[in-house]
């Protein structure tokens, strides 16, 4: 029952009309007077902002904001992966054989996720990680790993809310909502970064120009909070021992390590076939 009520509130609001009112109202000037209610609200430190409070021209601007030189340290290990967002860790976990992942008590299926069950085969038996970006955090992006993206897509239309609620009672927002898939290929295998739209504003924008990433680089930005999906091949990730679910991490901090496993010939013959490449 309270599945449904949720499911059926989150509709109501969440049609063209409303999605196209938060869009623009979001990108107007009008917006600016929510900024320092967001910035109380969630206690965001405005010492790390490149830019005073008063320069923003819109909310928007203040999602994709630009922090100082220096906020984040990128840890420099050799085979270190780093969180791609300030963020929460929500959740994390093994990729089963039959490619369900458990998310919060939902199970996810990562062919639909991706989008592409050829491409799913890599990832059995793998590790996912969901990363959480609530209003309070920096909405731009970073490469987890040093690699060269091999793939994009784009899937899905409408978006639904990815808090814990939506979790819990939502309708699958990890496979269902708008999300842009970027495939990194690195020394030992590759990693699919699945970058989630939150609800009403689909924005997801790709800001790197070149298709090589050196690990901590810019990707792209969110216009709202958001999520971020990790998936890794089997045996070539393990996952720091001190993280545990929900943890709190930013840009740059290290969630674990690549290992280096000899290279399965089935899954080199496996094909990339996700739709055409787009640029955002």
């Amino acid at each position: 029952m309270k599945e449904k009520l949720y499911q059926t509130c989150i509709e109501l609001t969440n049609g063209k009309i409303t999605s196209r009112f938060m869009y623009k109202f979001g990108r107007s000037k009008y917006s600016r007077k929510f900024i320092p209610l967001f910035v109380e609200k969630y206690k965001i430190n405005t010492n790390e902002f490149e830019e005073k409070l008063d320069q923003f021209g819109s909310l928007h601007d203040f999602f994709i904001r630009h922090l100082k030189s220096g906020t984040h340290t990128i840890c420099n290990e050799k085979d270190c992966v780093i969180s791609p967002a300030d963020s929460v860790i929500e959740d994390f976990g093994k990729i089963t054989e039959q490619s369900p992942i458990v998310v919060k008590g939902r199970t996810y299926h990562i062919d639909e996720m991706i989008g592409c069950s050829e491409i799913t085969q890599k990832y059995l038996g793998g590790t996912f990680i969901v990363f959480y970006l609530s209003p309070r955090d920096y909405h731009r992006f970073h490469a987890p790993i040093s690699g060269d993206v091999v793939h994009k897509n784009v899937l899905g239309k409408k978006s639904f809310p990815v808090n814990k609620l939506s979790m819990k009672y939502g309708k699958d927002p990890l496979s269902k909502n708008y999300r842009n898939i970027s495939e990194l290929k690195h020394d030992n295998g590759h990693i699919a970064v699945i970058k989630v739209g939150a609800m009403n504003i689909n924005t997801i924008v790709r800001t790197h120009p070149t298709d090589h990433l050196e690990k901590g680089e810019e990707m792209g930005y969110f216009s709202f909070g958001s999520t971020i999906v990790l998936l890794f091949e089997k045996g070539t990730f393990e996952i720091d021992e001190d993280i545990i679910a929900p943890y709190p991490i930013r840009v740059g901090e290290k969630i674990g390590r690549i290992v280096a496993v000899e290279k399965n010939e089935e899954n080199e013959h496996v094909q990339n076939l996700f739709a055409e490449p787009v640029l955002s």
